[in-house]
């Protein structure tokens, strides 16, 4: 892991129910221990179901709506995966733009496994070098994305990789490039 620090620095974890659990547990955990300060925005308020596979996991709390996120109160954007997840926010529209605000500020954003399709509906992949659990290459490459299979990928702020098999690879990019800050190559 990275002995970079992130005090003080916002991230915004985007999901839904059906999220990947340690996607989302081990990111957050990375981010708190970097200093970090981890909030799980939503499409609905309340409590989200995760997964482990295609068992229940645990609940977690939703801190704040993506209606009511601004990306400008924050400083990254964590999509952790998941299919269930990845699949409802694709299509969300305060999702999509929610995210895609993070490319027009020029901010990190991190994605892991299926969390990749959100950014496809954003309209942001075109011409980046990203990764992502290996059946959502199609999809990538038809959205114009420069896909190759690495546990993680860093174009410009932008951080991908395959499945939780790569967290530790992904997490420390992850810590690395929020404690870059902004990044002049990351845009929409």
């Amino acid at each position: 892991m990275s002995e970079r620090t992130i005090a003080g620095k916002k991230v915004a974890f985007l999901l839904t129910e059906g999220v990947e659990q340690v996607e989302l547990t081990s990111p957050w955990q990375a981010v708190k221990d970097a200093g970090g300060e981890p909030t799980l925005v939503a499409p609905s308020s309340g409590r989200l179901q995760a997964f482990n596979g295609t068992d229940k996991g645990d609940t977690f709390n939703v801190d704040l709506t993506v209606a009511e996120a601004d990306a400008a109160d924050f400083d990254a954007l964590v999509l952790p995966g998941g299919v269930v997840n990845a699949d409802h926010l694709r299509v969300d529209k305060d999702a999509q733009d929610f995210a895609r605000k993070f490319f027009e500020q020029h901010k990190p954003v991190a994605s892991i496994c299926h969390g990749p399709w959100l950014l496809i509906d954003a309209g942001v992949v075109r011409g980046r070098n990203v990764t992502s659990y290996h059946t959502l290459q199609t999809d990538l490459k038809n959205a114009g994305a420069n896909w190759t299979d690495e546990e993680v990928v860093v174009d410009q702020g932008l951080v991908t990789s395959r499945s939780p098999k790569d967290l530790p690879a992904f997490n420390g990019k992850l810590v690395e490039e929020v404690s870059e800050g902004l990044h002049a190559g990351q845009t929409a």
